[in-house]
């Protein structure tokens, strides 16, 4: 018991007391790596492409991502993915969503580490398309082609002005190229060439 507390006290992290503002408190350093979950939506008319958005209000604003967000406690991957996309754009999934790479994403600059689970998934039949539903966390939602990302990833940081660079773990999965995620891309851009 005592060996468990000593290791608990080691990594515990603290903050100063009450006094946020004041000029000697620390910040509070999140100490578990969460998981979040993102998802590549195929675009029913536009074949090869996906939906992502410009990040607002949180870590990576400015920056280019896929919807999703945080797995909540006793939620399944596939659930996540059709809540996120959901709630953000608005577009109910078909049911044939599964998974297409795992990334480990670690923020060191904003002090936050996460295991980035991506489901891939269409529209369910009759979808419309996305509307923006949480304007004070994205820009809106808009088709980028697989070739688009990887000119977004290798542009880096001499960005030009009004170019979004790409979100941590959007970034990862495009450098990483799956073999899942392409075949998935390449399958939706065949069915309707």
């Amino acid at each position: 018991q005592q060996n468990r507390s000593r290791y608990n006290n080691k990594y515990r992290c603290t903050m100063d007391p009450p006094a946020p503002f004041h000029p000697t408190a620390t910040r509070r350093v999140r100490t578990t790596v969460r998981v979040g979950v993102g998802v590549i939506v195929a675009v029913p008319d536009q074949p090869g492409h996906v939906y992502a958005g410009i990040r607002k209000g949180s870590h990576g604003s400015g920056t280019l991502a896929l919807p999703g967000g945080h797995l909540e406690l006793y939620e399944s991957w596939t659930d996540c993915a059709k809540r996120e996309v959901l709630e953000e754009m608005n577009i109910e999934l078909a049911d044939d969503l599964h998974l297409a790479h795992v990334t480990n994403d670690i923020m060191r600059e904003e002090e936050k580490h996460y295991v980035t689970l991506f489901m891939m998934g269409k529209p369910a039949e009759g979808s419309s398309a996305p509307q923006n539903m949480e304007p004070e966390k994205c820009e809106g939602w808009e088709p980028y082609s697989w070739t688009k990302l990887k000119s977004l990833l290798a542009m880096g940081v001499g960005i030009e002005e009004g170019t979004p660079r790409l979100f941590g773990p959007l970034k990862k999965l495009v450098q990483e190229e799956p073999e899942a995620v392409m075949k998935y891309i390449q399958a939706s851009s065949s069915t309707s060439a």
